[in-house]
């Protein structure tokens, strides 16, 4: 398993267009891949789930990532949050 914490800064934050970057990126990857947010997980591969977290800026977020690609799919996150401005 492999984590990491982001800040989002992003001025609207993690609305559509991001969300669907974010899943977009991960759905390549065979590994489980969970946004938490406050306390809640939802599946990253799932763009309503993702989109019923809310998302604003400044708000930190953890991924997280188990299976044997785990490691591609944290890095893939991180390369696509700062290409896009949408975290760091």
């Amino acid at each position: 398993m492999v984590e990491k914490i982001f800040t989002i800064t992003s001025d609207s934050g993690i609305h559509a267009r991001p969300a669907t970057l974010l899943v977009s990126t991960v759905t390549q990857f065979s590994s489980e891949v969970i946004l938490e947010y406050k306390g809640k997980q939802v599946n990253l591969k799932s763009i309503m789930s993702v989109l019923s977290l809310g998302i604003p800026q400044g708000e930190k977020i953890k991924i997280i990532a188990q299976g044997y690609d785990a490691v591609q799919v944290i890095s893939s996150i991180d390369e696509k949050m700062k290409e896009e401005g949408l975290g760091v």
